[in-house]
């Protein structure tokens, strides 16, 4: 069977062992930190078993036996076929953590950052095997979240960014190719702007905190569950998406034009939304709400894949 170096075990590393393991990937693991490797395989085996009462994982507990711990980085990778690295997003540990894969991991591995924001050619410009090295952007968590935001350097081989599609397809997650490089990719930059106006409407006192995420949980958020923005504007005018654009294109620039200034993400701003949401859970509450979130999309990750694709 194929094998994944998975680099860093905290929430994202861990679910990309989940991801892999249940698609029967060998998975060697690695963090520098010495508690995390210790604790990430029952972790992970926890969260095989979740994903099981919702028939996502057939044998969760084979799942996990393919799952192993590294002593080092190198041996995490040396027989990868693929290496997705989910360390801190910092320029500086991103440089050096690459040093060592393109050296340790065998020369035919595709090495693919999990970073949310940081384009590939900021780490991997001066490594002799930077053709291979790309972005492979999930969404927290994406063993029940399936979009992978594929994303090369101008250097990346395209034949690096189709066999890492084929990969990510193999494993049952979603791939889409972000075609050049841009900070924060596509998923992020669109979380940026629905955010900013987030904080922008509770702050200025237009609605609550708590009625604000209604209007997503129930709204918005129920509406692209199943399509996209463009798909959604094609179904909401007589005549597809050029009727919607000339129908309502103006109403919703003259709603969008509003510049996003520093203002919305000032401390007094922020510190009005926290105010007004009237919640700050600990960390074990968090932790428990987390595995409550990731059942509820495992439940509907499970509900789209038995639903017929409309294509």
């Amino acid at each position: 069977m194929p094998s994944v170096g998975i680099v860093g075990c905290g929430l994202i590393g861990r679910a990309w062992s989940n991801v892999f393991a249940r698609a029967g990937w060998d998975v060697s693991v690695y963090d520098a930190h010495e508690e995390t490797r210790k604790t990430a395989p029952e972790l992970i085996r926890t969260s095989l078993h979740d994903l099981a009462e919702h028939g996502l994982v057939d044998d969760p507990d084979a799942a996990a036996a393919r799952v192993t711990v590294a002593d080092s980085l190198e041996g995490a990778v040396a027989t990868a076929d693929l290496v997705q690295e989910s360390g801190p997003e910092r320029i500086e540990a991103k440089i050096e953590i690459y040093k060592v894969l393109d050296a340790a991991a065998p020369t035919s591995a595709i090495l693919a950052s999990s970073s949310s924001a940081i384009v590939a050619s900021r780490f991997t410009e001066d490594l002799e095997g930077r053709a291979r090295c790309l972005i492979a952007h999930p969404v927290n968590p994406p063993h029940v979240v399936p979009i992978v935001e594929l994303c090369g350097a101008p250097w990346t081989s395209p034949d690096i960014v189709q066999r890492a599609r084929d990969m990510y397809e193999s494993v049952g997650q979603v791939p889409m190719e972000v075609k050049k490089e841009i900070d924060g990719f596509i998923l992020n930059r669109m979380q940026a702007v629905v955010l900013s106006e987030a904080l922008r409407l509770i702050g200025d006192g237009y609605c609550t905190a708590k009625d604000l995420d209604k209007t997503m949980a129930h709204g918005l958020g129920l509406r692209w569950a199943f399509m996209g923005p463009i798909e959604t504007i094609e179904l909401n005018a007589p005549g597809g998406i050029a009727d919607y654009c000339e129908r309502y294109g103006p109403t919703l620039y003259g709603l969008s034009k509003a510049e996003v200034t520093e203002r919305v993400w000032g401390k007094d701003n922020i510190a009005r939304v926290i105010a007004d949401w009237d919640a700050t859970p600990s960390p074990a509450e968090i932790q428990i709400k987390s595995r409550w979130r990731d059942d509820r999309l495992a439940a509907l990750a499970a509900h789209k894949r038995a639903q017929n694709s409309y294509e």
